[in-house]
């Protein structure tokens, strides 16, 4: 394993602390992030979203005249900010409006003109791979099914994992989130889709980019404590009449085991266990895919409307 020394100096991004977006009716958002396991708390004209016994605020849902992605924030370590507050301002438009609720860090937009915020904030990536329950491993002389049916909890995902986005022109937002948020290649298949990771200690991607006609959100992933979960996580939401998505399968470029939920407004939440991990430091070895390994190494066909961009 190939190893670089990094320093909380780094003008790099760690984390996402969370992300914020705009949907038509509060309401359904309510229901359908419930259904999937979230904690959901609502403030006036937005809803907060956390993982189950959290404090911390994942993501944020506010009402908004369509679905479209309102911005991502990013944490840095307090060391980073001066470099990367000078790499921002120097090389990015910023916006000439936001709002003194949000005015600490610094904001701008990215490549296709999304608004991004970095803050210091702590690290929600984690140090090393998120652990996998125990009915996802096979124990030499221990019974290795679980529990009934009638003995299974709700689930209920253990944090976000990473975003993907819908872009025109995925080498320009590579470039953006590589060389000035301090961001990483992981893998990539052509120009169809591009993965990016943080160097200090980070899943495989935290953020990705899809290659479509136009800007768009197209998903958010959450990590769940193994493939069971992923495939329990699934019979969750069609009982609770949330019946279109794609899954279960797993994914070539990140080895994540998935199951894709479609929201009322034609993107996805995803469940996702056993991501690969990329520990500070470590020189992960960029690939660049056949297109065939862009979207999963087995289950079912993706339904069309997996690549359909509602919003271009």
């Amino acid at each position: 394993m190939t190893m670089r020394s990094v320093s909380q100096a780094d003008p790099a991004v760690h984390s996402i602390d969370h992300f914020a977006l705009e949907v038509p009716d509060l309401a359904d958002a309510e229901r359908f992030y419930t259904a999937f396991g979230l904690g959901v708390t609502r403030h006036g004209n937005e809803i907060a979203l956390r993982a189950h016994g959290q404090d911390h605020v994942w993501a944020r849902a506010v009402q908004g005249r369509a679905k479209r992605l309102a911005y991502v924030c990013f944490n840095c370590f307090e060391q980073a900010f001066p470099a990367l507050q000078a790499k921002i301002e120097g090389s990015c438009a910023a916006p000439a409006y936001v709002s003194p609720r949000h005015s600490d860090g610094v904001w701008a937009f990215d490549g296709d003109r999304n608004l991004v915020q970095v803050r210091v904030g702590p690290k929600t990536m984690p140090d090393s791979p998120s652990a996998q329950s125990r009915s996802s491993r096979k124990i030499a002389g221990e019974r290795g099914v679980s529990a009934g049916r009638q003995q299974s909890v709700p689930v209920r995902p253990r944090r976000l994992s990473h975003v993907l986005l819908f872009t025109p022109d995925v080498d320009t937002q590579v470039r953006f989130y590589k060389d000035v948020l301090g961001l990483r290649l992981s893998d990539r298949a052509g120009d169809i889709i591009a993965f990016l990771h943080a160097v200090h200690g980070s899943d495989h991607h935290l953020m990705a980019f899809a290659k479509s006609s136009g800007p768009g959100w197209h998903h958010s992933s959450w990590d769940v404590a193994g493939v069971e979960e992923v495939g329990l996580g699934w019979m969750q939401m069609q009982a609770a009449g949330y019946t279109k998505g794609w899954g279960l399968g797993r994914h070539v470029l990140g080895s994540n085991y998935f199951c894709y939920v479609q929201d009322p407004w034609g993107s996805f939440c995803e469940y996702s266990s056993d991501i690969d991990f990329v520990p500070a430091g470590h020189q992960w070895a960029a690939g660049d895919h056949p297109a065939e390994d862009a979207l999963y190494l087995w289950g079912p066909p993706p339904p069309a409307e997996f690549t359909t961009n509602t919003e271009a």
